[in-house]
Parts: C-alpha cells; sequence; structure tokens
C-alpha cells in the first residue's frame, strides 16, 4: 500500500521543523569545531544504538555494548545485544560512507546484505570447476610432461599416486561446489517459522522510495520525518525497523545539515518522547512527535559536548609536570571515545601491562562504574 503524501499538512510542521533545523545546525558547528568532535561522535554511536533497542521494546545496557564491542564481554552476549551491535556497526557504516550513500540502491541492497550474498555467488560461480576431469580420466596414463621429455609409461611408479590425487582434488572440488550450491539455496528460501512468506519487502521497499521521491523540495528536516514515518507505516523489513530511523538520519546528512561525519542521534530523541505520541493514529501527531524527537536529540548532544569538554579539560590539568612519554594523553583520548574502558581495553589500546593500565587509570582519576571487584571499568559519566 503506498505511502499518501497528498494531504500532508505543511503548514502545522514549519514552526516545530524550523525550530529543530536551527537546533541541529547549532549541533553540527559546534562538533566540526570541537577538539573533543571525534570522542563525542563516538559516543553517540554507543548511544543510540542502545536507545534504538529502547524504543523497540529491549533493554541494553550501554557497558555491555561497549564491552562486546570490544570483545571483552563478561558474559555469553544476548539476542538483543548482538542487534544493538548490528545497529551500533550500521551507524559507523553509514558515517563512513559519502553523503547519501545509504539512500542509494545499492547502498539499499549493502545494507540488507544483498550485495554480500551476490559476491558470495559470483565468488562462488567463478571457483566452481567447469569441464572438470572424471576420475576415469585423470586415471588415464598421462602423455607427457616437463623434464627429459620422456613419457611416463604403465610401469612408471608415480603414474598411480598423481591418478590417486587427481581423483581425490576432482571429489573435493565436486562436493565443494555441491554445498555452495546448497547454501546458496537455503540462503534464498526463508524459513517460514522466522519470516512471513508474503511479506513482500522489495516491493514495500518500492513504495517507500516513492514516498522519499515524492518529497523533493521540501525541507531537509521534513523530509525526514516523513521518510522515517513512511517507514514505520510500511513496516518495510520484517525484523530490522531500526533501519528507517538510520536512513532518516542519512537524509538529514545528504542534505548537508550535518557535515560532520556522524548521524543524528534520532533515536535518543525518540525516546524521550511518549509511545502515544509516536505511535498515534493521526499521522500529523506522529509527524510533531518525530521533530520534537529531533530537537530533543539536539538539546542533548550540545549538553554531552559541554560535558565531555569540561571533563577533558579537568584530565588535562593531570598532565602537568609529566614524561613526554607518558601514556596519559593517549588514555585521554581513549575515555573521550568510549563511555566506558576496562583494564583489558587500556591494555591492548596503549600497547601496556594490564597492571601498569590499572595504575595510569587512577593516577587519571577515572570514575569507577562497575563497583565491582572484578570485571572493572571506568569512564568520565
Amino acid at each position: 500500500m503506498p505511502y499518501d503524501l497528498s494531504k500532508l499538512l505543511i503548514q502545522t510542521l514549519l514552526r516545530p521543523v524550523s525550530d529543530a533545523t536551527a537546533a541541529l545546525a547549532r549541533l553540527d558547528e559546534r562538533v566540526a569545531r570541537s577538539p573533543v568532535g571525534a570522542g563525542w561522535i563516538e559516543r553517540s554511536h554507543f548511544a543510540d544504538a542502545c536507545a534504538s533497542l529502547w524504543i523497540d521494546g529491549e533493554l541494553v545496557h550501554l557497558e555491555d555494548l561497549v564491552l562486546h564491542d570490544a570483545g571483552a564481554d563478561i558474559r555469553a552476549p544476548t539476542h538483543e545485544l548482538t542487534i544493538a551491535r548490528d545497529v551500533l556497526r550500521t551507524r559507523r557504516r553509514i558515517a563512513a560512507q559519502p553523503p547519501g550513500w545509504a539512500l542509494s540502491a545499492d547502498g539499499l541492497r549493502s545494507l540488507r546484505g544483498q550485495l554480500a550474498e551476490d559476491a558470495a555467488d559470483i565468488s562462488a560461480d567463478d571457483n566452481e570447476p567447469t569441464g572438470a576431469p572424471e576420475p576415469s580420466v585423470a586415471l588415464a596414463p598421462v602423455g607427457g610432461g616437463e623434464g627429459d621429455g620422456r613419457e611416463i609409461g604403465p610401469a612408471d611408479p608415480l603414474e598411480k599416486e598423481l591418478a590417486a590425487i587427481d581423483a581425490v582434488i576432482a571429489r573435493s572440488e565436486a562436493a565443494i561446489a555441491e554445498v555452495r550450491s546448497a547454501g546458496r539455496r537455503i540462503e534464498r528460501e526463508k524459513d517460514p517459522l522466522v519470516y512471513d512468506l508474503d511479506w513482500d519487502e522489495d516491493a514495500r521497499l518500492g513504495d517507500w522510495g516513492a514516498a522519499l521521491e515524492g518529497t523533493d523540495g521540501l525541507p531537509p528536516v521534513l523530509r525526514a520525518i516523513v521518510a522515517l514515518d513512511a517507514w514505520n507505516e510500511l513496516q518495510v523489513l520484517q525484523h530490522a525497523p531500526w533501519l528507517g530511523r538510520l536512513l532518516a538520519g542519512s537524509v538529514l546528512h545528504e542534505a548537508g545539515l550535518t557535515t560532520a561525519e556522524h548521524l543524528v542521534a534520532f533515536n535518543l530523541g525518540l525516546k524521550n518522547i511518549p509511545v502515544e505520541r509516536r505511535r498515534h493514529r493521526d499521522r500529523d501527531t506522529r509527524l510533531s512527535a518525530l521533530t520534537h524527537g529531533l530537537i530533543v536529540a539536539a538539546q542533548f548532544g550540545l549538553k554531552e559536548h559541554d560535558r565531555l569538554t569540561l571533563a577533558r579539560q579537568l584530565m588535562e590539568r593531570r598532565l602537568t609536570d609529566k614524561r613526554t612519554s607518558s601514556k596519559l594523553p593517549e588514555l585521554i583520548e581513549l575515555v573521550m571515545t568510549r563511555p566506558l574502558v576496562s583494564a583489558g581495553m587500556v591494555a591492548e589500546a596503549l600497547k601496556i601491562t594490564p597492571r601498569a593500565a590499572l595504575r595510569i587509570v587512577e593516577e587519571l582519576g577515572l570514575r569507577e562504574m562497575t563497583g565491582r571487584g572484578r570485571f572493572r571499568a571506568w569512564g568520565v559519566m
């Protein structure tokens, strides 16, 4: 069912759209010129990924996501934590690409995982044997080869060994080709216990793309909230509703409203909007809630930036009278880019021993975040 754009009441949204545009532009200018801009961007990825799961009704702790991303889990990762890491990786990937890449046909296919499957199919087809000799042919006497030019006759002692090797190689190639073809069939055939087979994602994605094209000429913020509302209403992907919120941020990035290498933390703003407004029957109410979510996200980003700036200034005061070979400056950069760090993360990043990591953490005066005797972690929050 296509998304109807004919009854879009733009007049009621002009004021909130203008306020959201001003707030986002102010945030982007602050981050682009800030010494903690890179750390702020990395931290926003983590916070927004956790907020995305919260919006979808799941709870993922920020410290668990940080440790899971660093490969330092203290317990087996849950299904929700795995999804949060997918959101985190997708945010990083979209932010690292040129503006508008995520909204292109290739970008959407890549984000859905189709490009990887196509590449695997092409690679498998290239590696499949074309006209490989049958074992009976491999057992035939070899006519000649390099060396002194003599022919290998039936009495040659290497004939049986070479023929056996050729037969094993032929059987192995045939078995590999069969497994690869079976694997591709399994990938294409979705499990009916997991997927609704009547759910045509390609058709829904086409309707969403048509709705996005219909917003050409509108302000970037208005395009972004309409794109997100259309994604939610069309329910494009069965198991990745969070991708629409990242694509909405990509709309703002493509328009140049966010020029720094980051996406708007849409989820952080929507997390503070009541679910009754975000999922209201009336579309104008939903669009107003989404716009207010952008404003809240920008305000939260400004507060977080100011907090990180102050924390960095306080930590840099401890660098007075330190040696030039001190690891404290590197530790400051690390804690600026992570909501929390463990002794193992510090040791790996700074190339020092875990004991030395504990010592410089105490020297820098970081706040202990976990309250545990084991698996301790520190941060500036």
